[in-house]
């Protein structure tokens, strides 16, 4: 298993934060940095699921959206605040996203790392890519896993349905596509 869909995936939601120009969400959904800062947290859990695969260790990947509610705040105010890690040297408006925050531009760095490194984590598995792996998946009702998989299906759920689902977000907090927003 290689790692170009995953990198495919990942190049268009960071595209779709980099063009920036996002409005409020509505009720019940994620801004922008939330989202992002999911991302990053799903990379990170992924990230130590592939490296365990890798080493040979029992391993069960969970990701629960109801339990990353309260890290995706602190991850957005890890971000936000002075002297938070930002994506690079620091820039007049605070932010390297067009009409962003200054944490939806560090964020969206981060998510440049953690998904760098999975891609490259994911380039060395090989054989050990079919490695069963009790998988747990929920987000929304759209994404139910609750099986032991493949780590390879699990890596392809996330380049394929859960990457593109947070990109659909991310462009549906645009003001052209909510008039009523703007």
């Amino acid at each position: 298993m290689g790692s170009e869909v995953l990198r495919r995936a990942y190049d268009e939601v960071l595209a779709e934060v980099a063009a920036g120009g996002f409005g409020p969400p509505g009720d019940g959904e994620l801004s922008a940095e939330q989202i992002v800062a999911h991302l990053v947290a799903s990379d990170e859990l992924m990230i130590e699921a592939t490296e365990a695969v890798l080493a040979g260790s029992p391993v069960a990947y969970y990701d629960l959206d109801a339990i990353h509610r309260p890290q995706l705040d602190a991850l957005v105010a890890e971000y936000a605040g002075p002297g938070a890690p930002g994506p690079g040297p620091p820039t007049s408006g605070g932010s390297a996203v067009p009409g962003g925050s200054a944490a939806l531009g560090g964020l969206a760095g981060r998510l440049r790392e953690t998904s760098r490194r999975l891609c490259a984590l994911v380039d060395r598995l090989g054989p050990a890519a079919q490695t069963p792996v009790e998988t747990r998946l929920h987000e929304d009702v759209d994404l139910r896993v609750d099986e032991t998989l493949p780590w390879a299906r699990t890596l392809d759920l996330h380049a394929r349905v859960h990457l593109p689902k947070h990109l659909a977000q991310l462009r549906a907090l645009r003001p052209q596509f909510h008039a009523h927003r703007a």
